[in-house]
């Protein structure tokens, strides 16, 4: 069975692949706030091995991956690559994007092989390795296709084609299934451990983001699940349950149960904690208008509440996602989350007897509270045209948090704000507006 451990306790004669040492990270913003988003971070990523991060958004995930990947400096401590001192990119590590990241001009081939120029390798050496990736990855006979023409799954596999050409000792994942439907998905993660299992190729290990609890105890050897403000080392988890893993085993089932009990006690905790400094990172949770809204009618429906468990299985919710969706309704005020329960509050009670009208109000009146929407909403009301262009809004979400990804960002924000009629955006013009 999977146990707990911390890091320290599981010391491994093998030098790690790459590390990181009591890493944290600060970001400066402007006004000279400092913004800490790492703190005392240790890690290890060791030969034959899967390690997943699992975290809420703004824990610091994707700063961890550039670290490791020599992408940015941290502000304190070590990153080491096979035991020496990492002071550039590392040299053998690629990375597969949740966004798939493809040339829409290029085809599968020549998406694969612009990595394979990047590093100047020979015409003869790129043209074997694209075809060796292309036909891993199940996609031969795709090579003059456009990514237009793929479907999402496809469309991944190249970005897994591309990254393994490199043939790197790591591959980073970074939630590489989330943009897939469910049958794809399983797919591409048995795919990705059959390419990983083979010894005498790389990649030697992976570090896979997922926010997939079913996802990382089926794939990984080592859970690390992050805490946020600042992004820190809750615990780690050993996974050693034997492979080939099924999703429906008892013992699959029963880690990913106590992985639900680690999550909601970090991620919805009954004791409020201490207030935030004033620079913390105000992250959105990934959820929909809609699905706020969806979650607040459920649990009206079943009087006020709800196990968080039992609400992702009727919905058929992956309950990463279904935390998320949680989170956005408790950061409106609309729910609270005592012990494993999702529970109406009276503003979110008065919100679902409200008319349309009403509702609306009650939520333009919740976002107002949250500093994305209320510094925006001055602004807007201080330019004499009340107009902005989206790039002052993504600037605004930068300096507040350096490591987000603005545009999913910007997505879920003028989501909100247009169900509240706060804002409204022309994709056309690239504008926001007062409603």
């Amino acid at each position: 069975m999977a146990a707990i451990a911390p890091e320290t306790q599981q010391p491994s004669a093998e030098t790690p692949l790459c590390a990181l040492e009591h890493v944290s990270k600060v970001f400066v913003l402007p006004s000279g706030q400092k913004l800490e988003v790492l703190e005392d971070v240790s890690l290890q990523i060791r030969p034959n091995e899967v390690v997943a991060l699992l975290g809420p958004s703004g824990c610091g995930k994707s700063t961890i991956l550039r670290i490791l990947a020599g992408l940015i400096r941290p502000t304190r401590g070590a990153v080491r690559w096979h035991g020496e001192p990492l002071d550039d990119l590392a040299p053998g590590v690629a990375i597969v994007f949740q966004s798939f990241a493809l040339f829409p001009w290029m085809t599968v081939a020549e998406n694969v092989q612009s990595v394979l120029r990047a590093v100047r390798l020979s015409d003869a050496e790129i043209a074997e390795r694209s075809q060796e990736a292309i036909r891993l990855v199940g996609l031969a006979g795709f090579e003059e296709a456009y990514p237009r023409e793929l479907s999402g799954g496809m469309k991944q596999r190249v970005g897994m084609a591309r990254a393994l050409s490199l043939r790197p000792e790591v591959l980073f994942m970074d939630e590489p299934f989330s943009q897939v439907d469910a049958l794809t998905a399983e797919s591409l993660r048995a795919e990705v451990l059959d390419i990983w299992a083979v010894r005498e190729k790389n990649p030697s290990s992976i570090l896979l983001v997922s926010h997939d609890i079913k996802e990382v105890a089926y794939m990984a050897d080592r859970i690390v699940v992050l805490g946020a403000n600042p992004g820190h080392v809750q615990t780690i988890v050993e996974n050693s349950l034997p492979r080939p893993r099924d999703y429906r085993s008892r013992e699959v089932l029963a880690l990913v149960d106590r992985l639900h009990d680690l999550i909601t006690g970090h991620e919805l905790p009954d004791v409020p904690g201490t207030a935030e400094p004033a620079a913390a990172p105000e992250v959105l949770p990934d959820a929909g208008a809609s699905e706020i809204v969806g979650l607040i009618e459920y649990l009206d429906a079943r009087d006020g509440r709800e196990d968080v468990f039992r609400i992702a299985a009727e919905t058929d919710r992956e309950f990463g996602k279904l935390l998320s969706v949680v989170k956005a309704a408790e950061m409106l005020d609309l729910v609270d989350t005592p012990k494993r329960l999702a529970v109406l509050t009276p503003e979110g009670r008065a919100f679902v007897r409200s008319d349309p009208d009403g509702r609306k109000e009650l939520w333009k009146k919740k976002l107002l509270e949250i500093r994305l929407f209320s510094d925006v909403r001055d602004a807007l009301l201080e330019e004499p045209s009340h107009r902005l262009p989206k790039d002052f809004v993504l600037e605004m979400f930068i300096l507040r948090m350096p490591a987000e990804d603005f545009e999913k960002l910007f997505s879920i924000w003028i989501g909100w704000a247009r169900y509240g009629d706060l804002f409204a955006y022309d994709e056309d013009e690239g504008v926001v507006t007062l409603q």
